[in-house]
């Protein structure tokens, strides 16, 4: 039990770390908006990404696992999904809606993570958890009624990358063979090239070298630490947990644009808080707790050999301490209070 909760610690200090730095990309992206197109800065944003975490991924991770074709496939949708459509749809929701409100409906990431981590990834989801979602929903919804027609627009475009970041995080949580920074140096680099491209000939003008550093630079701490951090995450809590958690760094995007763009404080930003942040309550203090079977599984990723299911041993597998290399559990059957991480993905229990 002891390991279990320093595992859980460590995990969710990783969320929140993550949702730190990601929080303050949406007001300082809006600052760049105003030199370079959104394709462009997507691609600076992810191409900073791979070079922040480039020296990280050079070793861990399984050259087996790797060639598998179900974990190069779940990478591909990974890279389209959360490095190449999302970006460009959060960017296209900030033309045209103020950056806090924009924050604040990046929780809907939060909705379709649980959605989507319920119906196809053998997430667990109780009451807590759709109750907390709808409290989400309803926020976002008022944060969309001010502005009218607009803000439907921008509310739009900003759901549709809260859908693509959803399906990135379940699939993100469940990948295998790569290290959390090799995942973010392919996802970053391939989406990086990919928007940057579109956006040369789409919005047919570059950047100023200044304005091109400082993209790189956002996206070096807001995107590649802050991506390594929440898969690493991501792994021990289970996809909708880790989104939950991740779901604190818009409430600080929405501070920042109060100080650094002077946007107003608007009533219903204020209302539509501490709905989210009862949302965000509901799902952290729930417990889940029963009987489970574990069959037979190879993988890697980041571990101790103290938690109850990393018991291997072999030759150059250290004994303490984290670690990263590929290995495997054998069947098994226990009982402990646990998420939906990559050693529980046994459906839903009756």
């Amino acid at each position: 039990m002891r390991a279990h909760n320093r595992f859980m610690r460590f995990a969710i200090l990783a969320c929140l770390a993550a949702a730190l730095l990601f929080g303050a990309s949406a007001p300082l992206a809006k600052i760049l908006l105003g030199s370079m197109g959104p394709l462009t800065l997507a691609g600076l944003l992810y191409l900073g990404a791979a070079l922040a975490v480039a020296p990280f991924s050079r070793r861990g991770g399984s050259a087996e696992l790797r060639r598998d074709p179900g974990q190069r496939g779940r990478l591909l949708a990974i890279v389209l999904l959360g490095g190449v459509l999302g970006p460009v749809f959060l960017l296209l929701g900030l033309r045209a809606a103020p950056a806090a409100s924009v924050s604040l409906w990046l929780n809907g990431e939060i909705v379709a993570t649980v959605a989507l981590a319920w119906a196809f990834f053998h997430d667990h989801v109780g009451r807590r958890a759709i109750a907390a979602a709808a409290l989400i929903l309803i926020a976002g919804i008022l944060l969309a009624l001010p502005d009218g027609h607009a803000s439907a627009r921008a509310g739009l475009f900003v759901a549709i990358a809260c859908l693509c970041w959803g399906m990135d995080n379940n699939l993100t949580s469940v990948v295998s063979g790569f290290t959390p920074a090799q995942t973010t140096l392919v996802k970053g680099t391939i989406a990086g090239v990919a928007n940057l491209l579109l956006g040369v000939v789409v919005e047919h003008r570059l950047p100023a070298p200044v304005s091109i550093a400082t993209a790189l630079a956002l996206g070096a701490v807001a995107y590649g630490l802050s991506i390594m951090l929440y898969i690493t995450g991501a792994q021990q809590l289970g996809a909708s947990r880790a989104q939950l958690l991740f779901a604190t760094g818009p409430f600080l995007g929405m501070v920042l644009s109060w100080g650094l763009l002077h946007e107003p404080v608007e009533p219903i930003q204020l209302a539509a808080t501490p709905l989210m942040a009862l949302g965000l309550s509901l799902l952290l203090t729930g417990r889940h707790e029963h009987d489970h079977v574990h069959a037979r599984v190879a993988h890697t990723h980041r571990h101790q050999h103290d938690d109850g299911h990393h018991m291997h041993t072999g030759p150059g597998h250290p004994t303490s301490g984290w670690h990263t290399h590929a290995h495997v559990h054998e069947a098994t059957a226990h009982a402990h209070p646990h998420v939906p991480d990559l050693h529980h993905r046994h459906g839903h229990p009756g």
